[in-house]
């Protein structure tokens, strides 16, 4: 029966698994940067973005109210409040005065202090300080706190990485900044390889062959070789370290992959619609124009897809054509650089921005998906 027609053979559905798994595996870390974007610095240093929806435990330290806020109680001296600062919630489960014993009790349990007189901390996180003695120091009494904590989504995230800051902390001007490398960068290498691909497809002249044998070597070209003479060769003529010299470069960069992939897809046009078209009288620009570049869609669109993932997620280009000092010209994959030097430890900062950086590439890339595979496979049968 495996020969019948309409019998789906096992082949094919271990390829629709294979299909199903490799959405899954790219979608689910896609998935936590989002949930993780919405999520507080303590909801991540306490748990996984899959229990986001579920009480995690966290541990805090925290400070009491400095000893300026003492109030005499009859015979003893009195600070009182709650350890939770604004937007912080939960449940003290067990606290500490000493970080070699920061669970050593529980809610509504009363501790020693090391310069006299006494604390306790309740469940809701109040607490309440006694010393028969005026309280000393500037600073308030620092308590280990271990809590249980709801589930705590905010906005705040997107409000710091967009809003807040200028120059080099400033997300939303490096997202302007990128889109203004990007979109140039992308429509000027489809503009030129276009022309190109249609003179070495459909157009007869002396070294042909040659151009294309040296446009496949160029394919294999390290760009890391050129960066350092393509920037000395921009700083000469008076366009490095700006816009316009990272869009020369990723044109540069770009155009072998641009001209290949159009270059195999014009070639497999049919010959007599070009031909019907010369016989019309037709020149060459009007047959590229109204024919070919129409025609040739799905390859543009597959190419402008691979162009502007590229020119969105790179680094090491702009490092090179945009130095500034002062952060005008700076993109968001180096903008997140910076905040992993500056914010470190800030999870959440860091996983709001990572998704603004890839949410642009997600949109594109399911907007124009479907002429992905179309593309690629250019030129591939008759």
């Amino acid at each position: 029966m495996s020969g019948v027609a309409g019998h789906r053979s096992a082949l094919s559905w271990a390829v629709n698994l294979s299909v199903v798994a490799l959405v899954v595996l790219w979608l689910f870390p896609t998935f936590g940067l989002l949930v993780s974007s919405f999520r507080s610095a303590d909801q991540i240093a306490a748990s996984g973005w899959w229990k986001a929806l579920f009480p995690s435990q966290i541990s805090l330290t925290l400070r009491a109210a400095p000893p300026e806020t003492q109030m005499q109680e009859g015979a003893v001296y009195v600070i009182a409040g709650t350890l939770f600062e604004a937007g912080q919630s939960g449940s003290v489960e067990r606290w500490g005065i000493s970080s070699r014993a920061f669970d050593a009790f529980g809610p509504g349990d009363v501790a020693p202090l090391r310069r006299g007189g006494t604390i306790t901390v309740a469940a809701d996180g109040s607490y309440r300080m006694e010393h028969t003695e005026p309280f000393g120091g500037t600073r308030g009494q620092r308590v280990f706190v271990t809590a249980l904590s709801p589930p705590d989504f905010t906005l705040d995230n997107y409000r710091t990485v967009l809003l807040s800051g200028d120059g080099q902390d400033n997300m939303a001007k490096a997202f302007f900044n990128t889109l203004t490398v990007t979109i140039p960068a992308t429509i000027i290498p489809i503009l030129v390889a276009a022309f190109a691909a249609y003179a070495l497809a459909w157009m007869d002249f002396p070294g042909r062959a040659l151009l294309i044998a040296a446009i496949v070597g160029l394919l294999v070209v390290p760009l890391q070789l050129a960066l350092i003479p393509l920037l000395k060769f921009h700083n000469s003529i008076g366009i490095g370290k700006g816009y316009l010299g990272v869009w020369l470069a990723h044109t540069g960069f770009g155009l072998p992959l641009a001209i290949y992939l159009l270059r195999n897809y014009m070639v497999s046009l049919p010959r007599d619609i070009i031909e019907n078209a010369r016989v019309d009288g037709a020149t060459e620009f009007q047959i590229f124009t109204r024919i070919i570049l129409p025609l040739s869609f799905p390859a543009l669109a597959s190419f402008a897809i691979f162009q502007f993932l590229w020119t969105w997620n790179d680094l090491l280009v702009a490092k090179v054509f945009l130095i500034d000092a002062s952060g005008r010209t700076t993109v968001m994959t180096n903008q997140i650089v910076e905040l992993l030097g500056t914010r470190g430890g800030n999870w959440e900062i860091l996983a709001t921005a990572a998704f603004v950086s890839i949410a642009v590439p997600l949109l594109v890339f399911f907007a124009m998906q479907r002429y992905l595979v179309r593309g690629l496979l250019a030129g591939s049968v008759k």
